[in-house]
């Protein structure tokens, strides 16, 4: 982390805004802040911690951090610009503010804590936190980067167990941790060895022989397949020669049917040929005329209803045009006198508002007269209630409480002991638990050894023997059964004849046939016995592997669980001790003090919140006692202009005496008064502008009718004349078609005969009779169609199908054979390749065993942790022998605590403790800036920075120069170091600095050297 900028506004003495630059003080590598006591140095750190983590050094996170707002400042504002992450390539801003409550100066408001991201000066906000930016948590930070006062040397004073963790923590050594996984692994590694085990007792009828057996036979049925499907391909030609003919044959019978079908049906045919030839004409050419006629006719029927329509509309129009007329003129005479209506509804409207604002002075006086005896009495409850509060806060004060800081502690302590008292009882039992199921396992494990016999040391070495006892068994067996299939040959043999077998012509010892079958049926029984025991044997090892692994993880779990005990009952013992310092030797005791303590903060706590609630309830009356003020001289301001308005209004009224004796009616009948005159006007307006608009229109609808009437009568006699032409060309057209008889034509023109349906009709039976007249021709034309025999077919049908079966048959043998050989081919493979396997696993099992000793329990992390602890000292040294003038050297030893070896006593050690200040001050800075330098290469950075407030009152002036040579130097190293000090001989030396001065008025005021 590289500071760029700090802004401070409200945080201690901090009372105006102060900006502190960090850009050249730090580009000078070595930097001071200096000031005299008090004047505000160390604040600045302090905001540094607040904008980081939201904490500070001073005061605790819990109900003290109120304190750090300035007394005479409502707002805390913190701005911090830093640069971080791999090798300080981003930059961040944070920023930390806090308000007072406004109506409580005691109360801060919760914080608001932010961080941003700033890239080409645009800030986008980050939900990360300072731990994820920087690194670190604040407890390392404090010890790496910026060192507050009082906390240099507290990694020195840190005991072995949390300056490892630190370590740990701060360099990532749990990835050290193994011990977990390898046991893990172990376990992985062993079951799968068990589980290789079954896999391969289930492969173990597979081998290579076999295999090539089935081989041998699969090639002699795929022979015979071969033979099977010639014959079936030569029947299934002839049968599909036979299924031609069959389907032809068919064919011709349907022909045959259908030219039958068309015969009789030609005379209906032709009948309808003559009917459609007729029909066209009549259509084509006489009825569009006769359509047209009939059109005529109806048209002349409309044109003489629409002639007597029209004349008897034109008398009533004149009639209601009358009408209208005389009604228009009654309705303008009442619109005449609209405006002086309209004037007494005006004054009527004053009258209203004026009893409106009478009513309104009555609720004016009622208020200001009901207001005044309040306020008095507010103001007397008020001086009352301030007198409480101040014996209250005066009784609070006189309540004295230990340190809050304290309370958590013992608070944790007695939490601590009960939990640990609980665990102890509850692992005590699972400790017995664990040591009972172990002795059931161990008694299991005996009775399964047991099984073993005299001369076995182990279940594999048992199972081994067994197969190599069944393997003889075996090639017994397929020698006596090869002895018995000789022996059924027994009867060839003829002493003088040669022997079919060896050609010998000598049988000087033939095979006794019924000896040969008892051996070997005493065989066969010895095979299924081994084979019997071997199964029992393989399940025996099976359960004893299984149970002694079992029974190795409970020992694990036994010894585990021990150690966690005793880890538990040190801690208690710790806490014991650690509370007998503080007078506190039981656990009654603790609780007791705790007891007292809280009743006495809960009785001060009580005495503030009635305080608060008594200062809110003041609040809200003095805020009521205001607002109720200021609504009384409202109400009296407003009764003065409430009378003067109703002088006004009066004088506004034109017609004082229509208007006087509706003063004393009420706002209704007023009202009603008013809307019924209104709406009288509004009716008569709207019902001449009615009048008016249907006038118009009916006007309108006469003078068209009367042009309606003028055109109907000239369509009268057009049509007429239009008819008798039609009529004439409709009898010259008969005469030029030969259609005589009127009746016959008029009947086709409603004939419902489908021209293009019967056309169609007509077109698809020639062509069909045609096709099929062909088609008989030809099919009687063929060889052996009109002679086909259905009895032949099926003796046809018949062999081919039990040709068919009969090759099913073979290849369904010959597909079941081949699956059979690819399965044992997968299984073989499959067992080689387990067999690969468990010989790895077992190799794997034994490096995993040896691992797991050496990474039990957290030893290998501990290690790790004291070799960075030993480098760190190595590079601390290289500064504090120069410190000490070669005198003393830095150690640490196996059990992670310092020493310190005096060269002056002849090289012999002694605890770091028996320093004096000033050297202990050399030591913590040496290792601080040595841990400095650990944490600048974790970080992946070029440049480090490191921050030290105080610490230089304890060194003299000879010490003082060594220590100034030695931050000197680090310039060289790419370091920048900030020291905050009041001490002169500094302030001499630190040519680029910061002065802080607190001025009375304005509080803390920074300043520069350049």
């Amino acid at each position: 982390m590289i500071p760029i900028k700090l802004e401070i506004q409200g945080l201690y003495s901090y009372k105006e805004t102060q900006s502190i630059d960090f850009s050249q003080l730090t580009a000078a590598g070595l930097f001071g802040i200096f000031g005299a006591v008090g004047s505000g140095k160390s604040s600045i750190l302090e905001a540094i911690l607040l904008a980081l983590y939201g904490s500070t050094e001073r005061l605790s996170d819990r109900g003290e951090k109120t304190s750090m707002l300035n007394l005479q400042s409502e707002t805390l504002l913190i701005t911090f610009e830093f640069r971080a992450g791999p090798n300080h390539s981003k930059t961040y801003l944070a920023r930390y503010s806090a308000k007072r409550n406004p109506k409580n100066f005691e109360d801060v408001r919760p914080a608001e804590h932010t961080f941003y991201e700033k890239r080409d000066g645009i800030l986008e906000p980050l939900t990360q936190r300072a731990e994820e930016l920087v690194g670190m948590k604040k407890e390392h930070f404090k010890q790496t980067v910026i060192i507050p006062q009082g906390k240099f040397r507290e990694f020195i004073d840190l005991t072995p167990g949390p300056r490892a963790e630190m370590m740990k923590e701060l360099f990532g050594l749990e990835r050290f941790d193994l011990s977990s996984k390898t046991g893990s692994l172990l376990k992985v590694v062993k079951e799968e060895k068990i589980r290789l085990e079954t896999q391969l007792l289930a492969l173990e009828n597979y081998s290579k022989e076999i295999l090539e057996e089935k081989e041998i036979q699969i090639k002699e049925i795929a022979f015979s397949a071969e033979q099977f499907e010639l014959a079936f391909i030569a029947a299934e030609t002839q049968f599909s020669k036979q299924e031609v003919l069959q389907t032809k044959n068919q064919q011709l019978q349907g022909y045959l049917k259908e030219w039958s079908s068309l015969e009789e049906k030609r005379a209906e045919i032709v009948e309808k040929k003559n009917i459609w030839k007729d029909f066209l004409r009549a259509k084509t050419y006489l009825k569009p005329v006769w359509n047209l006629i009939k059109e005529k006719q109806s048209d002349l029927e409309k044109f003489r209803v629409s002639v007597t329509d029209c004349s008897r509309f034109k008398e009533a129009y004149e009639l209601e045009i009358a009408k209208l007329e005389e009604e228009e003129l009654r309705l303008k005479e009442r619109a005449e006198q609209k405006s002086n209506r309209e004037a007494k509804i005006r004054d009527l409207k004053k009258v209203m508002e004026i009893q409106n604002l009478m009513l309104a002075v009555k609720e004016a006086q009622f208020l200001v007269e009901k207001l005044q005896p309040e306020i008095e009495a507010k103001t007397n409850w008020l001086k009352e209630l301030e007198s409480d509060i101040k014996k209250n806060e005066s009784s609070a004060e006189q309540i004295a409480l230990p340190d809050l800081a304290q309370m958590a502690e013992l608070k944790s302590a007695i939490r601590d002991w009960n939990q640990w008292e609980a665990q102890l009882t509850k692992m005590h039992s699972e400790f017995k638990a664990l040591e009972a199921s172990g002795f059931e396992m161990a008694k299991v494990i005996q009775e399964l050894e047991k099984q073993l016999p005299l001369q076995k040391t182990s279940f594999e070495s048992w199972n081994i023997s067994q197969k190599h006892l069944l393997g003889k068994l075996e090639m017994e067996r397929e020698k006596l059964q090869q002895k018995t299939g000789l022996a059924t040959h027994l009867h060839l043999l003829t002493e003088g004849e040669a022997c079919p077998l060896c050609g010998s012509t000598t049988h000087p010892h033939p095979i006794e046939d019924q000896e040969e079958e008892a051996e070997l049926k005493a065989n066969l029984q010895e095979i299924e016995a081994a084979k019997i025991l071997l199964e029992n044997i393989t399940k025996y090892a099976r359960t004893h592997s299984e149970q002694k692994i079992r029974f190795e993880n409970q020992l694990h779990n036994q010894s585990t669980k021990l150690k966690d005990l005793e880890a538990i009952q040190s801690q208690l013992g710790i806490l014991k001790e650690s509370l007998k310092a503080k007078n506190l030797h039981t656990k009654e005791a603790l609780s007791g003090f705790i007891q007292q303590t809280d009743a006495g903060l809960e009785k001060k706590e009580a005495l503030l919140l009635t305080v608060k609630a008594s200062r809110k309830k003041a609040e809200e009356s003095k805020t009521a006692l205001e607002r109720e003020t200021i609504d009384l001289r409202t109400a009296e301001q407003k009764l003065m202009g409430l009378v003067t308005t109703i002088s006004a209004k009066k004088e506004e009224i034109k017609d004082t005496l229509f208007c006087k004796p509706f003063f004393e009616k009420e706002a209704d009948i007023i009202s009603q008064t008013i809307q019924k005159v209104q709406r009288d006007i509004e009716e008569t307006t709207f019902l001449l502008e009615g009048k008016q608009k249907v006038l118009r229109e009916t006007r309108s609808k006469q003078a068209t009718n009367l042009a309606d009437l003028k055109n109907f009568e000239k369509s009268v006699i057009e049509t007429e004349n239009k008819i008798q032409e039609l009529k004439e060309e409709f009898e010259a057209l008969k005469q030029t078609h030969g259609f005589q008889d009127e009746s016959a034509l008029i009947a086709l023109f409603h004939h419902s005969l489908d021209a293009d349906k019967v056309d169609a009709e007509i077109r698809q039976f020639e062509d069909r009779s045609l096709l099929v007249k062909s088609k008989l021709e030809e099919l009687r034309g063929e060889t052996g169609v009109s002679e086909f025999s259905p009895e032949t077919f099926e003796q046809f049908r018949s062999e081919l199908s039990e040709k068919k079966l009969a090759l099913n048959a073979i290849k369904k043998e010959f597909t079941l054979l081949d699956q059979d050989i690819k399965e044992s081919k997968l299984r073989w493979e499959e067992k080689q390749l387990l067999q690969k396997k468990y010989g790895k696993l077992e190799n794997r099992e034994s490096n995993l065993k040896e691992l797991d000793g050496l990474f039990k329990g957290n030893g290998f992390v501990k290690y790790v942790s004291l070799i960075y602890l030993k480098e760190l000292c190595n590079t601390a040294n290289l500064r504090f022998m120069k410190l000490t003038k070669n005198s003393l050297s830095l150690e640490i030893d196996d059990n992670n605590t310092f020493w310190v070896i005096d060269y002056l006593n002849g090289g012999k050690r002694r605890l770091l403790k028996t320093l004096s200040g000033g050297q202990t001050f050399q030591a913590s800075l040496c290792l601080a800036l040595a841990l400095a330098e650990k944490v600048k290469s974790l970080n992946q950075a070029d440049q480090s920075f490191f921050f030290l407030d105080e610490g230089f009152g304890a060194l003299d002036k000879s010490a003082l120069r060594v220590v100034f040579e030695t931050l000197k130097s680090l310039r060289h190293e790419n370091r920048i170091v900030g020291i905050i000090s009041h001490v002169e001989e500094l302030q001499q030396e630190i040519e680029v600095h910061a002065k802080v001065v607190l001025d009375p008025e304005k509080g803390s005021q920074v300043g520069y050297s350049f």
